[in-house]
């Protein structure tokens, strides 16, 4: 990537829609516009911040491409802290292609993924915690996960991240003045001081590093399996969950042979939700190999929804798969009962040995309903903890850097308990600072860099 270069990507709208959006920006901008926009002003008339409609023309033929509106945007008050223009063509792809084309051969350069928001970094526009929520954004699924993405965006993480680097480098720089400089009518600074405050620090990281459980929920979503029996209505919960006919239903026992997955929205929270093959004892190979895969799924679900079968008596298989899920986070339901007797479902009760249960009929519309309730009320309750209004932790790389530099807070803590000198202290205090300075960006290596921006797309 080279900042001095002007460069242009499609932004979007490259499928049909009403509207496609080329973007440019560099200190060149308007002397490549100029070129090919024609409107009733030149370009380096128009008052910036403006929309201004006009005709894209080719320069070498004089064909007339398409009809846009340009949006001429002046440095620094930009997205990237330069020069940008933004030209809204009619959607479709083929003119979009056909400027971004025109302004290549008139001196731009095709974007690298991700260029434009490395430009807005390395102007000083964002940090680089706030350019990875630019991601997020885009590729969020969800409205809470979008809304923790914009919080990040917003400063949120940053502004934390910066407090507490500020408070360890400026007890670094008195520790330094007192022991450099002991001439300096400076405050002393003593061994109880520093050990206060950095268990003060290590405190608050502490709580910020275990928000990432919670963090993690909403930008990826909880993984929920649905197990039991074959023929119980796994496949029909499905449908009912994701509103559409997801998996074939059948009453033929073992139909469903693979993991079927679909995403669903919980009241703003992404749910991946499994179907599995029929857990049973079966003498059928392919059978066998869904029922494995089954069980594997089980264990890495972050919540499992056992269906009972209540239109039959309860079969040791039921009760197997209600063991096996004890000590997981679990929603057992108890389905058909439009088909079943009181003798029945006494029974199923009296088996199953558990209070937390609910009844459903899935051929009533109304069986999903309280199922999303109470799927809604596990993740409320169990997986989303504290008040992530503050902030949250999304990201596994800020994750692991603040585990990192608590760490050394940690080893300078150790340090002051045993008496030693603050001014070796020091060394820990200062790696501390290092690793918060690279989730930020202040220090960050240009490898770590080049690894987040590479994962964005053309044109953002």
């Amino acid at each position: 990537m080279n900042n001095n270069d002007t460069i242009v990507a499609i932004s979007g709208g490259q499928a049909r829609a009403g509207i496609s959006k080329v973007r440019l920006s560099g200190n060149n901008v308007v002397s490549i516009v100029s070129k090919f926009f024609k409107g009733k002003k030149p370009l380096a008339e128009i008052k910036s911040h403006s929309v201004n409609y006009g005709m894209i023309v080719d320069p070498v033929t004089g064909e007339r491409i398409d009809e846009v509106l340009l949006l001429l945007m002046k440095a620094p008050k930009t997205y990237t802290k330069e020069d940008v223009v933004e030209i809204d063509c009619h959607g479709g792809g083929v003119s979009a292609r056909r400027i971004l084309q025109i302004a290549v051969t008139n001196g731009a350069r095709m974007a690298e993924a991700g260029e434009f928001t490395f430009r807005a970094f390395m102007n000083g526009r964002i940090d680089l915690s706030q350019a990875e929520a630019v991601a997020d954004i885009i590729s969020s699924e969800t409205k809470e996960g979008t809304k923790v993405a914009m919080d990040q965006l917003e400063g949120k993480l940053s502004s934390k991240i910066k407090h507490v680097r500020g408070q360890l480098i400026e007890m670094l720089a008195h520790i330094e003045v007192v022991f450099d400089y002991p001439d300096h009518d400076v405050e002393d600074i003593t061994t109880e001081k520093v050990y206060n405050d950095l268990k003060g620090i290590e405190k608050y990281l502490n709580e910020y590093i275990l928000s990432y459980d919670t963090g993690k929920i909403l930008k990826e979503g909880i993984r929920i399996v649905l197990a039991g029996r074959p023929n119980v209505g796994k496949s029909s919960l499905l449908n009912a969950l994701s509103g559409y006919e997801r998996s074939i239903v059948t009453d033929i026992p073992g139909t469903t042979r693979d993991t079927v997955e679909e995403y669903i929205s919980i009241n703003g929270i992404k749910a991946i939700v499994t179907d599995t093959a029929g857990i049973r004892n079966t003498e059928d190979f392919v059978e066998q190999k869904g029922v494995e895969r089954a069980r594997k799924e089980t264990d890495r679900a972050d919540l499992v929804i056992v269906i009972i079968d209540s239109s039959e008596q309860i079969k040791n298989e039921d009760l197997e798969l209600v063991e096996y899920t004890k000590n997981k986070e679990r929603i057992v339901i108890i389905n058909k009962i439009d088909s079943t007797t009181e003798e029945i479902l006494k029974d199923i009760h009296s088996k199953l040995g558990i209070s937390d249960y609910i009844e459903i009929s899935l051929l009533d519309d109304s069986g999903s309903d309280s199922v999303i309730t109470a799927i809604d009320n596990k993740i409320r309750n169990n997986f989303i903890k504290g008040n992530y209004e503050e902030g949250i932790l999304t990201n596994i790389r800020h994750k692991n850097l603040l585990s990192e530099a608590n760490t050394f807070i940690n080893m300078a803590i150790s340090a002051c308990q045993q008496s030693v000198p603050l001014d070796c202290i020091t060394i820990d205090i200062k790696n501390a600072v290092d690793k918060l300075g690279e989730i930020t960006g202040e220090n960050a290596s240009d490898d770590v860099v080049a690894e987040i921006f590479k994962k964005f797309c053309v044109g953002k």
